[in-house]
């Protein structure tokens, strides 16, 4: 194998594999390296938002999206204490529909068309170190079995405990102060044919449509309370504080099938970290967390993906200023919007008022998205990051 690549990405996830897509169409010489195996599943509330959706449309890789039975979502409803509002899915932007694949579909299909272009992938690499020049430019990493792995700019794809931030010293720029823990399951004969957002005082619900005719159902509430609610019993958890917050929903769970078992997460505070380097760069959740109550992280992920391949790829120091400045005003409000609506403290009206806030800066993001001209063609010039 070639050690002497013009980009290494650490982290095959969606972000990953999206960053590496972009560039080997564009000519660059990409190899993806990740300590898991190929097409494994990850914690995720798979939804796509528009912004996403335009992205993987362009790319060319919705149509797999598609081919491989991802429901189409065509509504989005929010149900609060005391009111319920059902919004349709607008035709805009050449999107027509909402989607929320499996990871297991989506990351595949983004692998699948990365490799197509050219990328190498390698699977069960733990990434030891980084190796810096004389100058403190970061040149290559220590892959495991591969060795001494060298190249123009190291790319951090992986995941909230990054070891290429750590590595790298990445500090946070902006940090979170609310944090929810979730359960989750999937469901087969749960009717559900959009998106679904219920609220009350105490938790949260989530219901999304996905692949296998199944949906996925999670119940989220502060993470302080977490492992007192959850006591050891995962299950009994998930349905006892459904059954108290969402009586109708859990109705509709008795009536249906539980295909996989009930999984947590405990929650982690959200963060914005700073994003580029000399000779190294972060994106996904490694440059930017944020809570999963607004299901917005996959969205975030792809948009960030083509924002740094473009910056890779024009190679200049405007083209660096302008991804870490642009990224924080595209991410700052959605972040500082996402620690309020998970912080649980406040009324209906209020937190009404957050998601049309939300709204409005999901329609900035997705302006700004596609008006986003064809990427670059050229080979990467790296030696300004």
């Amino acid at each position: 194998m070639a050690t002497k690549f013009d980009v290494v990405i650490v982290g095959a996830r969606c972000a990953g594999a999206a960053t590496a897509l972009l560039l080997a169409r564009a000519g660059a010489r990409v190899l993806v390296v990740d300590k898991g195996v190929y097409g494994s599943d990850t914690v995720s509330t798979h939804a796509l938002m528009r912004g996403a959706v335009l992205q993987l449309s362009r790319w060319g890789v919705l149509p797999a999206v598609v081919a491989a039975g991802t429901p189409p979502v065509r509504s989005t409803t929010f149900n609060y204490s005391n009111s319920e509002t059902t919004v349709a899915i607008e035709p805009r932007y050449g999107v027509d529909a909402l989607y929320a694949p499996r990871r297991t579909v989506l990351d595949r299909i983004l692998v699948d068309a990365a490799m197509e272009s050219g990328v190498q992938f390698e699977y069960g690499v733990q990434v030891r170190d980084i190796r810096t020049d004389g100058r403190g430019r970061v040149r290559g990493i220590e892959a495991g079995r591969l060795g001494l792995v060298e190249a123009g700019l190291i790319v951090g794809a992986d995941g909230v405990h990054s070891s290429i931030a750590r590595l790298v010293g990445a500090w946070p720029l902006i940090v979170g102060h609310h944090r929810t823990g979730v359960l989750y399951g999937y469901w087969e004969n749960l009717p559900a044919d959009g998106f679904y957002w219920g609220y009350r005082a105490s938790a949260s619900v989530g219901m999304i449509p996905t692949n296998g005719n199944a949906s996925l159902v999670f119940v989220s509430w502060p993470s302080q309370r977490f492992e007192e609610t959850v006591r050891g019993d995962v299950p009994g958890a998930y349905r006892r504080v459904i059954r108290e917050a969402f009586p109708d929903l859990d109705e509709k769970l008795a009536a249906a099938r539980p295909v996989e078992r009930i999984r947590g997460f405990g929650g982690h505070i959200g963060f914005i970290r700073k994003s580029a380097g000399s000779g190294w760069a972060l994106v996904g959740d490694a440059a930017y967390f944020k809570d999963p109550l607004t299901a917005h992280g996959i969205t975030d992920a792809l948009r960030d993906a083509e924002f740094l391949a473009r910056a890779i790829l024009r190679g200049t120091a405007e083209a660096w200023s302008d991804y870490e400045t642009t990224r924080l005003d595209l991410s700052k409000t959605l972040f500082d919007l996402t620690d309020k609506i998970v912080s649980f403290a406040y009324q209906d009206a209020e937190l009404q008022a957050l998601h049309r806030a939300f709204s409005g800066e999901m329609n900035k993001e997705v302006k700004a998205i596609a008006a986003w001209g064809p990427m670059p063609g050229a080979a990467p010039a790296l030696e300004v990051a």
